[in-house]
């Protein structure tokens, strides 16, 4: 199986990365995509690519960060073709619930994102919260570009999943939708084509149940498959294999 979203440079899992890829490992996991969010944070995912097979990584600046972190189209595509491992463009997107960029900056900073991906026919990874509206007009202004869209930790409404799947996008499900109180958003999942969706961790946050509340790490993407699996109505070996497959279609076709 494929964690397609971790923070591997965020602790505990950068201090004890040994023991956090040899788990990863045990569980069956080959592939584990770690997200850059600010320029030092993209230092740290350049460093781990190396540390293990496994390990690949994207270049970009999280809405969070995109006051103070501005980075041009340019940019990124220079830095992807000076490293083979980093294979996605983000996290970026929109995030207007906590609102710690000034809104018309995560915007700016979206669109290199999107001219990017599109110059370099790379996937891009998109945060959306509080800003379904927005999020999708802008996407939607490029939607003749042939976008690869991966809505990462998607928590978003059933009508913004069937806007989104009209730009083909694909749909990462994490932790969350182990909670018990995730009933909508199990719902919308239960709801999308099964060759759109993946799985992560978006670890060291959101553990899912039974781990709920405690740091999560790559080999905790077993307890979120279980339940896509389960919301699915196929087994967990399946479910695997086709989120593997997903995948690897639109990060290395």
């Amino acid at each position: 199986m494929i964690d397609s979203h971790c923070h591997l440079d965020h602790e505990p899992l950068f201090s004890n990365l040994p023991q956090v890829i040899q788990r990863s490992k045990d569980i069956g996991i080959e592939k584990l995509l770690t997200i850059s969010t600010s320029f030092e944070s993209f230092s740290k995912v350049k460093e781990l690519i190396k540390k293990d097979e496994i390990i690949y990584g994207t270049i970009g600046i999280h809405p969070h960060e995109s006051g103070s972190n501005i980075i041009k189209s340019h940019e990124i595509i220079k830095n992807l073709k000076e490293n083979s491992k980093i294979i996605g463009i983000g996290e970026t997107g929109l995030d207007f619930y906590y609102n710690n960029s000034d809104r018309e900056k995560q915007i700016t900073s979206f669109k290199e994102h999107i001219d990017a991906s599109i110059k370099a026919e790379v996937p891009l990874i998109v945060h959306s919260r509080n800003a379904e509206h927005e999020t999708f007009k802008i996407l939607n202004e490029f939607k003749n570009n042939n976008l690869k869209i991966l809505m990462h930790c998607f928590t978003g409404s059933k009508e913004f999943s069937k806007k989104l799947l009209t730009l083909n996008s694909y749909f990462s499900a994490s932790g969350i939708i182990t909670f018990k109180n995730s009933v909508d958003l199990q719902d919308t999942f239960k709801t999308l084509p099964l060759d759109r969706i993946l799985i992560e961790t978006d670890s060291p946050f959101l553990a899912p149940v039974p781990n709920r509340g405690k740091k999560n790490e790559p080999s905790f993407i077993k307890f979120t498959a279980a339940k896509l699996a389960e919301i699915k109505k196929i087994s967990e070996s399946e479910l695997v294999k086709i989120t593997t497959r997903n995948f690897n279609k639109l990060f290395f076709k």
